[in-house]
């Protein structure tokens, strides 16, 4: 019985992560609609200020080893390369898709990650995929058709640049996990997202210098902010590790698709974004791409 109710609350922080998450887009996508913010200004200010909130809870559970990771060059070099071609890209493709879509589409696009992982290993071991693997690479490929399109290839609904940044996000989505998954297991996602965010937000802030940009910082646009940063950041990140802590990842990887959901849901309701039945059908084939390649053995190789 207390089994049941400790994975019952597992599952419920994990859900809560994944649409803190998904909450978090359409923050961002408010700030581009109403308060003429840009990716790079967005972007910039989001990771520099995440990161330092991150590395001071991560000080608070570790202390000093915080920065154990400076102390061997190889890892330090490592987190550098993540901090600029992992994170940075994948979090500024990602806001960039939103500022020239929305949140709902940029990220069910990002979502394409797994398949973007499933070509690399295919590529990197010249082995073809197989049968259930060659049908996700299909539906991806339908779902971005019919998102872009509408079943026409003569008309594109969604602009060249929502498009080119959400296939991108997808892309910074498989170079963050790929550059990151050493780093994690040796030193931890506060000290790896901490320092990714924090290095990357201060590279960003150098080239786009956001204190130059005139943007109202009126109290919707700090409570949007808000969002961007705190809930999207430490509270997303504390929830969904402690509920994958207790139901592992490989549910955790399924039970994050609610993050998509999340953004596709609250982007209509509350910012406006206007969704066609061939839009939801996109969708439903992209996110089933995902569920079927997490439902792989999680023994197995992709």
């Amino acid at each position: 019985m207390e089994g049941n109710r400790e994975k019952r609350r597992g599952i419920f922080l994990t859900l809560a992560g994944g649409m803190c998450w998904g909450i978090s887009g359409c923050f961002g996508q408010f700030l581009f609609q109403e308060k003429g913010a840009t990716a790079n200004w967005l972007v910039s200010i989001r990771l520099l200020t995440a990161g330092i909130l991150l590395l001071i809870i991560g000080y608070i559970h570790q202390g000093k080893k915080l920065n154990e990771v400076f102390h061997k060059k190889a890892d330090a070099k490592k987190l550098l390369g993540f901090s600029v071609f992992g994170m940075l890209f994948c979090q500024y493709t990602y806001f960039a898709a939103v500022q020239y879509s929305n949140a709902g589409t940029a990220t069910v696009l990002q979502a394409l990650a797994p398949t973007v992982i499933l070509a690399f290993v295919c590529i990197r071991n010249l082995k073809l995929p197989k049968g259930f693997e060659l049908t996700a690479v299909i539906s991806a490929v339908l779902g971005v058709f019919l998102l872009s399109t509408h079943g026409n290839i003569h008309n594109m609904m969604l602009t060249k640049q929502a498009l080119f940044f959400g296939l991108a996000s997808a892309i910074g989505a498989t170079s963050y996990n790929l550059l990151a998954a050493d780093l994690l297991r040796g030193y931890g996602v506060y000290v790896v997202v901490g320092f990714g965010m924090f290095f990357g937000g201060l590279v960003l802030c150098a080239i786009v210098r956001p204190w130059n940009l005139m943007i109202p910082l009126d109290g919707e646009t700090l409570l949007a902010l808000f969002g961007v940063i705190v809930i999207g950041t430490a509270i997303a990140f504390s929830l969904y590790l402690k509920g994958v802590s207790i139901v592992g990842a490989f549910m955790g990887s399924l039970l994050g698709t609610v993050e998509p959901v999340t953004a596709i849901v609250v982007s209509f309701l509350f910012l406006g974004s206007k969704f066609q039945w061939i839009d939801l059908l996109g969708f439903a084939l992209i996110l089933g791409t995902v569920l079927l390649l997490s439902l792989r053995s999680p023994h197995e190789e992709a």
